[in-house]
């Protein structure tokens, strides 16, 4: 306890599922925290993430913005880095997640899902990075996805985002140079969340099938790959990719 003790942090797409389960991880080890949710319908799931962030001691406030409007992400930034004082974490893990063969998939679900997961990522890194780099300390942790390197059928636009975000956090490691500034990603395997209530339940046990731990991740397996890259142990981390998957993909 205590890897975060003072810092502070800010977790896009946070009202559930793992973004939740990081947030409140976080406030164990120390941090406070900014919860982000992107519309109205989850201010209750969000209200209840920031309660169980001040039930550990914490400050929390949970603020709505949706990470693909550049509007909504500098008002989510100023009123992050007003509350917090600074952002030394900054997770970006809003995403979404839906099922379609290419010849069926639309171009308006092929941009959205490009938008959450990269024009977000991207927003919201260039709001942040500056300060960072004004205090030469930061840790930025993106939410990738181990079908990046393995690809799934019926997934393309979101395996296609997914594997962009890692590519997004090499090079920006690379941009980072010796500053102490941290980007690396996370890239769990199949995780009970709301994201997997879309997909049908044969898909759902033959992805089981496929993972030698015979079983999906709970949230409570993933998070600390990403309390790990917050902290100073984490300090010679750079542009990797940590896949807890239970053996999913080898990467």
């Amino acid at each position: 306890m205590g890897k975060l003790d003072g810092r502070t942090a800010l977790v896009t797409g946070s009202s559930s599922g793992i973004g939740a389960g990081v947030a409140v991880a976080f406030a164990r080890e120390g941090a406070d925290v900014v919860v982000n949710f992107p519309t109205p319908r989850q201010k209750a799931e969000a209200e209840q993430v920031r309660a169980q962030v001040e039930s550990e001691g914490r400050r929390c406030i949970a603020v709505e913005a949706d990470v693909t409007d550049e509007a909504a992400t500098k008002r989510l930034f100023e009123e992050a880095n007003e509350f917090l004082g600074r952002i030394d974490i900054l997770v970006n893990n809003a995403g979404i997640s839906e099922t379609a063969p290419i010849e069926k998939l639309s171009a308006a679900s092929w941009d959205r899902m490009i938008a959450v997961h990269l024009r977000g990522l991207f927003l919201m890194t260039r709001l942040c990075l500056p300060g960072m780099y004004e205090r030469d300390h930061g840790k930025i942790i993106n939410t990738a996805s181990q079908l990046a390197y393995i690809g799934a059928p019926g997934y393309a636009h979101y395996v296609t985002a997914k594997a962009g975000i890692i590519g997004f956090t090499r090079s920006l490691a690379l941009e980072i140079g010796t500053r102490n500034i941290n980007a690396n990603c996370v890239a769990p395997g199949a995780t009970n969340t709301p994201l997997l209530d879309n997909v049908s339940p044969e898909l759902l046990d033959q992805i089981r099938a496929s993972i030698p731990k015979g079983r999906f991740a709970e949230v409570s397996d993933i998070v600390p790959a990403y309390v790990f890259l917050a902290s100073d142990e984490a300090a010679f981390f750079q542009g990797q990719c940590l896949s807890p998957n239970g053996g999913d993909a080898f990467l």
